[in-house]
This record gives C-alpha cells, structure tokens and sequence, in this order.
C-alpha cells in the first residue's frame, strides 16, 4: 500500500487515559470553519457581536441548562474563534457525567443547527472538526488563561 493510499487518521489532541468527566477547569479554544470570521467584528478593540455570534453566545450560556454539573467560566467569541473556560464540578445529584468532548459537540451542533436554519443551509460546515483543550491545574494557570481570555480583543489586530 503507497503512503497515498493509507487511510487519513486524525491524531488525538486529547491527553490519553485522562478522564474528560471528572471535575475540573478546562481550557477550550473552537475554531469556525476555514477560519471565516463570521461571529462579527472588532471595533476600537472591542468585540461587536452580529446574529451569528449572539447565536453562539446564547448557545454557550444555555450549556448548564444541559449539563447540570457544568459551570461557566471567562468566555469570548472574536471574529473566527471563541474561548471559554468549562468547569464541571462534584454535583452529587448528577447521576450522569458528561465530558468536556460532549459539551463541546453540543455548543457546536446546537449553535450550527441554528445559524445553518438561519441562512437557509442545512449542513455547512460551521466549525472545524476538533478543537482546543487544555486541562487548568491551578489558580496561577487559572489566572493567565482568565487574562489571555479578556484581553483577546485588545490583541487582535497585532
């Protein structure tokens, strides 16, 4: 079999053996699709929302609605990406413990449904396929990312 014609297997970005449903802060970044900055625009470094990005804003907010044992943290949508932090905590009352891979595939789905329905195209890509992730290990780190979140907009045009 030619290097050409073995199958395409996507490296995981995960950290192999770690459990994604346990408690914990997480770290994600999203990406749309190709990049294309259709969230809305950077004003005077300030981020300025269109109807897709409040889309994906009320998507993100709606997430412990689903997802009892989730808190969220700093978030942002910026032209072609968002960051957010995703905290799942011990709720002993939650018999079922979703992890941070299926949270995000929610946030992705849901808010694609949306904006495919909106613009009348069912099925076009809206994110890219993987994402970001980085587990938070403790306050310091919590406090950097935190940073980089809030201050991402002042960063853009650099």
């Amino acid at each position: 079999m030619s290097p050409d014609s073995q199958p395409h297997h996507r490296r995981s970005i995960r950290l192999k053996g770690y459990d994604y449903s346990q408690a914990g802060a997480y770290y994600v970044t999203i990406l749309t699709y190709q990049r294309d900055r259709f969230l809305g625009e950077i004003v005077n470094h300030e981020m300025h929302l269109n109807l897709f990005g409040k889309i994906v804003l009320q998507t993100w907010n709606n997430l412990p609605r689903h997802y009892p044992h989730l808190k969220l943290g700093a978030f942002v949508i910026m032209p072609d990406h968002v960051h957010g932090i995703l905290i799942l905590d011990d709720n002993p009352q939650c018999t079922v413990r979703h992890g941070i891979p299926e949270i995000v595939r929610a946030l992705k789905t849901f808010s694609a449904r949306r904006i495919n329905r909106l613009c009348g195209s069912e099925g076009i890509p809206v994110w890219q396929r993987n994402y970001y992730e980085h587990i938070i290990r403790n306050d310091k780190d919590m406090e950097r990312i935190v940073r980089y979140i809030e201050t991402n907009p002042l960063r853009w045009d650099k």
